[in-house]
C-alpha cells in the first residue's frame, strides 16, 4: 500500500497572500490527519514566502504521523532542522523565482555540500530523503553521500503532452525505482500528481509513498481537507500496484 503525504505549503501561500492568520497551516495539518493523511509535508524556504518558523514549530507539536521537512542546505535551514528533528528532511533545490519545486536536486554536481549536511542530520536521528529525477546516476549517487530515501520527480510524467511522452516518462519512473531499490533506498514519488493522473504513476511497482499537495488543497477548498485527503487515499488504495 503506497502512502499519502499532503503537503501543506499551499495553505500558507493562501494566508501570505493578505499576511493574516489565516487559514493556519497547522490546522490543515490537524484536518488532513484526521482525513487519513500517512505524512505532512512543508517546505521551509529560504525567503519564508509561505511556511514560516512558527508554522514549523506547531506542525512539530501537532503532527502525530510522519513529519518530512522540505529543505534547501543553506546554513540556517540545516541548524533549524537539526532543532525541530522532523521525523524526515527531504533536501530539495531552491530558487526565488520558482513557483514550487521545479527538477530535482544535482547531488553529483554538489555532492561535497550536500554530504556534510546529510550526515549532521542522520545523526540527529532524521531519515535524509533526495528530491531528484529519475535519472539512474543521480539516484546512485544519493545512495553514496548517505541519504536513505530518495522521492522521484514526477514532473516529466505530470507534464506530459502526449501519450508517447507518458509512456516515456513512466518507463523513467519505473526504472528510477529499480535503482533505487538496488542501492537500498526507500522510493517516494511527487511533483504535478493529481486526482486525473495519480493512477499510473500509482500502478508502477516499488512506489512506498506520494507527496500530494496542490491538487489536495485545491479539491479542500470545495469538499473540505478531510474528503479531499480521504478521496485521494481511496485513489492510491484502488491502484496501487500492490493491491493489482
Amino acid at each position: 500500500m503506497i502512502t499519502l503525504g499532503v503537503n501543506i505549503d499551499h495553505v500558507a501561500t493562501v494566508r501570505q497572500a493578505r499576511r493574516t492568520d489565516e487559514p493556519d497551516p497547522a490546522w490543515a495539518a490537524v484536518e488532513a490527519q484526521l482525513g487519513g493523511a500517512d505524512c505532512i509535508t512543508f517546505h521551509l524556504r529560504e525567503d519564508r514566502r509561505h511556511v514560516n518558523d512558527r508554522d514549523a514549530r506547531a506542525l512539530k507539536e501537532i503532527v502525530n504521523v510522519k513529519l518530512n521537512m522540505e529543505m534547501s542546505i543553506a546554513d540556517e535551514i540545516v541548524a533549524i532542522a537539526s532543532d525541530l528533528l522532523p521525523t524526515q528532511c527531504t533536501l530539495v533545490p531552491e530558487k526565488r523565482e520558482e513557483l514550487t519545486t521545479e527538477g530535482g536536486l544535482d547531488v553529483i554536481r554538489h555532492a561535497d555540500r550536500i554530504a556534510p549536511v546529510v550526515s549532521r542530520l542522520r545523526e540527529r536521528g532524521i531519515v535524509l530523503s533526495a528530491f531528484i529525477e529519475p535519472i539512474p546516476k543521480q539516484i546512485e549517487a544519493s545512495a553514496k553521500v548517505g541519504f536513505q530515501a530518495i522521492e522521484l520527480w514526477t514532473g516529466s510524467y505530470a507534464h506530459a503532452k502526449t501519450d508517447a511522452e507518458k509512456m516515456v516518462a513512466l518507463g523513467e519512473l519505473s526504472t528510477g525505482i529499480e535503482v533505487g531499490h538496488r542501492a537500498g533506498l526507500e522510493v517516494h514519488g511527487g511533483h504535478g500528481i493529481t486526482y486525473r493522473n495519480v493512477a499510473d504513476v500509482a500502478e508502477i511497482e516499488g512506489f512506498s509513498e506520494f507527496n500530494i499537495g496542490h491538487s489536495i488543497i485545491s479539491r479542500a477548498m470545495f469538499t473540505g481537507m478531510r474528503e479531499a485527503v480521504q478521496e485521494m487515499k481511496d485513489l492510491l488504495s484502488l491502484h496501487s500496484a500492490e493491491e493489482m
